[in-house]
């Protein structure tokens, strides 16, 4: 079971939610439909259209949906259309959402049966990690672009994807390496710290040897300070 969405070693599971809402996003805006129901009352209540449906859907171009209203004036009749365009923001929004789901899938097979090849020379990580960032992006803008049609799942892709870029550049070489320059100037200043320890103790080990060598007096000094008033009386 995928209970733990953002587990460092448990790719599979974060890619079967970004299957999930991948899927809510391009289903949610590419299969959506709507429409609207307009009423035209005039004075002459047999010119009066009370019912004029207007249907719309994705991509939205409204400014292409077109009906017709009574004038009341007469039997005429006007032809008008909807005002706006959001074809672009839907249809990259849509496009972003395929192109995730796609890889997603490619992504799960990959972590399930070709888990050796991925992490090969670290360049399935590298991969893994520029595109999760790519996708992130691309998830920002889409929904920023889409943000007026309120699609909640554009935002909740771009938080699921952004949220895996922490844990995709764990599993990369550059994470690897920055760790291993942290560690290389800590043993070192350890190791140096180690040997200058050793010979202060060694130094100070010998000085002190010295030191009591010569605090006494040699055989020969003390043998020879009793001649000195010997001969002294002598020429007395």
């Amino acid at each position: 079971m995928c209970m733990v969405i953002f587990a460092p070693h448990n790719e599979e599971c974060k890619n079967h939610f970004h299957l999930l809402f991948a899927i809510f996003a391009f289903a949610t805006c590419g299969g959506y439909s709507g429409g609207l129901r307009l009423s035209v009352d005039c004075v002459n209540k047999t010119e009066s259209n009370l019912s004029i449906d207007i249907a719309f859907a994705y991509p939205f171009r409204l400014h292409q949906v077109t009906f017709e209203v009574p004038t009341c004036e007469g039997k005429e009749r006007q032809k008008l259309a909807l005002i706006g365009d959001s074809s672009s923001s839907a249809e990259f929004f849509v496009t972003v959402a395929v192109f995730a789901f796609l890889y997603s899938l490619a992504a799960t097979v990959v972590y399930i049966f070709f888990q050796n090849k991925y992490r090969e020379n670290n360049r399935g990580p590298l991969i893994d990690f520029i595109v999760t960032v790519v996708f992130s992006f691309l998830w920002l803008v889409g929904s920023s672009a889409w943000a007026k049609g309120l699609s909640v799942f554009g935002f909740l892709n771009f938080i699921l994807w952004a949220g895996n870029i922490w844990f995709v550049f764990k599993e990369t070489g550059w994470h690897s390496s920055g760790q291993r320059y942290l560690s290389d100037p800590m043993e070192k200043h350890s190791s140096s710290y180690n040997q200058g320890g050793y010979n202060q103790d060694s130094y100070g080990s010998s000085s002190g040897y010295s030191q009591q060598a010569s605090l006494g007096p040699s055989s020969d000094e003390f043998g020879q300070q009793p001649t000195g008033p010997t001969s002294f009386t002598n020429q007395i």
